[in-house]
């Protein structure tokens, strides 16, 4: 069992098993991918490996990325100019020898000066036993140049490094990169594993955990519920509106603080958008497991009023959107034009 390897770690076994017997018998690939969705629980499965192998648990275990200092440390970041961002590039390094580099600033990327101190600690012999782990989190979020700086280290690693990579999607990063990489696809948790999850971390409102996680217990314990259902309505009338069932201007009038607020980042909003398209596939396929059984009504109403084409735009359009607010585009327009777009589509009603 997965539990007896990596005590404390929850899905996939099998994942968990090949990396434990790398361990036992010595063969340890020096740069693994992890890819799956965020919150499955990647990083935690890095430093269940990087305990076992390097020992000093609770020094490791300080580098989580949800610990609220740690968090804490990441937002203060983004008040940072830019200047100061790269002359002290991000990284967290409890234990001497696990170093986490995770993506850094407003835009949330990976730097080339992040991936440059990379290299240059990766040469660095370890100060306890034979091994060294990097975990560079999200290198999805790298940007083109370092990519680049990465790939050097990743074409002459030291013997003593073992890199760990993760990713939510392994073909959204250079095949230079995968090619030097053993990939390990991570699948979401079952229903049963995550009701266990959250009921042993005693989380509240338990059965909406699960349904808005989809499998994701790291999803499942940092959700504010009360956030979450504020930036859902609004992402709900910018839907509406695309749809058609809500007038453009009743749609500038309810985005409007949403819009202006500097500290609201999209990517928070996009998430239950698309937990919303995917319910409305979901009914206009004749399903019933709903992501947010508790607007089953309101989105049955809006659902009736596109086709299946419309979703797949919507998501299309979404996902174009994702990809432009790590360029730093103009949140308003940007948004806006989302809408006018979708409307422009002219929705039908089911038949």
């Amino acid at each position: 069992m997965a539990a007896d390897v990596f005590p404390g770690f929850r899905g996939n076994r099998q994942i968990a098993r090949a990396l434990a017997s790398m361990m036992e018998v010595g063969r340890i690939p020096q740069t693994i991918l992890l890819a799956g969705p965020e919150g499955v629980g990647k990083a935690t499965l890095v430093r269940k490996f990087a305990k076992r192998l390097l020992g000093d648990a609770e020094r490791i275990e300080l580098d989580d990325l949800s610990r609220e200092e740690n968090r804490q440390i990441i937002a203060e970041r983004e008040k940072w100019p830019s200047e100061k961002r790269a002359d002290d590039p991000l990284l967290f390094s409890s234990h001497p020898d696990f170093v986490t580099f995770c993506p850094d600033g407003p835009l949330r990327q990976i730097s080339i000066q992040q991936m440059r101190l990379a290299r240059e600690r990766a040469q660095l012999r370890p100060l306890k036993g034979d091994w060294r782990v990097f975990l560079i989190d999200q290198i999805d979020r790298a940007n083109p140049q370092a990519a680049d700086s990465l790939l050097k280290t990743l074409e002459e690693p030291p013997s003593h490094l073992i890199l760990f990579l993760t990713a939510e999607n392994a073909f959204d990063l250079p095949p230079t990169i995968r090619s030097r990489s053993i990939i390990f696809h991570m699948n979401p948790l079952s229903e049963e594993e995550m009701r266990e999850f959250v009921a042993e971390r005693k989380l509240g409102d338990p059965a909406r955990r699960v349904a808005l996680a989809a499998g994701a217990p790291g999803l499942a314990a940092a959700l504010d519920l009360t956030l979450h259902d504020k930036r859902r309505a609004v992402m709900f009338s910018m839907l509406e509106a695309a749809a058609g069932a809500l007038g453009f201007a009743q749609w500038v009038k309810l985005s409007e603080s949403f819009l202006a607020s500097k500290s609201e980042k999209l990517e928070f909003y996009f998430k239950p958008a698309y937990s919303l398209l995917e319910d409305m596939l979901t009914l206009k396929s004749g399903g019933a497991r709903l992501r947010n059984p508790d607007m089953a009504v309101e989105i049955e109403h809006l659902s009736r009023r596109v086709d299946f084409d419309w979703i797949r735009e919507a998501v299309k359009r979404i996902d174009e959107l994702v990809d432009l607010q790590r360029r730093n585009v103009q949140k308003g327009p940007s948004v806006d034009q989302l809408v006018v777009g979708l409307r422009s589509l002219q929705p039908r009603s089911a038949q």
